[in-house]
């Protein structure tokens, strides 16, 4: 098993942009809270190296996302069993493998609805995510223009993965990082 310290030293070897570090961080939360949530509470360092190191690929490599990942990984020394969660969450839209593990499914449905729930956050006068409501996040994901980098299909087919109403899945995710939101600021990123 890689440590947390030595997964957080192989995304800054190829991740610079203080954005996605960011990113990173904050899916590792959220992977973290879910664990807890979903009854893996035993596994929630392994679900957090998973949320940490998925997009490992993505800023030097944003056409080969998920393809360009499992070398990079085997590099570092990553076990297969996390090189395969990593790369499922690419299912559909640059790779095959599909999510299988509830870990898997749960990364699949969150990567994206996180960066839309911070883009959400940072319209708030508050910047933050402690004090929104489903409400106004629901107001959000229905308009197509915002965040419209972040998929709505994918966010969708991630909640029906998990056999989640989009709601349960928006809430969830939510209180994750409404949960995890202090711990993340207080990293640093880089």
């Amino acid at each position: 098993m890689i440590t947390r310290n030595e997964a957080f030293e192989l995304l800054k070897k190829y991740n610079s942009d203080p954005f996605h570090i960011r990113h990173a961080v904050t899916v590792e939360a959220v992977m973290k809270w879910f664990a807890k949530d979903q009854g893996y509470a035993d596994e929630e360092e392994h679900w957090g190296i998973v949320g940490l190191l998925h997009d490992i690929d993505f800023e030097q490599y944003p056409d080969q996302h998920c393809i360009k990942a499992p070398e990079l990984l085997r590099e570092g020394g990553v076990p297969e069993d996390i090189i395969r969660s990593v790369v499922s969450h690419g299912y559909g839209i640059t790779v095959d493998v599909k999510p299988e593990h509830q870990m898997e499914k749960v990364l699949f449905a969150c990567d994206e609805l996180t960066g839309l729930i911070w883009a959400a956050a940072l319209m708030r006068p508050s910047k933050s995510t402690k004090d929104m409501e489903l409400k106004s996040l629901k107001k959000k994901y229905k308009t197509k223009a915002f965040a419209a980098g972040c998929s709505r299909e994918v966010i969708s087919s991630g909640a029906e993965m998990l056999g989640w109403e989009l709601d349960e899945l928006l809430q969830k995710t939510l209180s994750a990082m409404q949960a995890c939101e202090d711990e993340i600021q207080a990293q640093e990123v880089l």
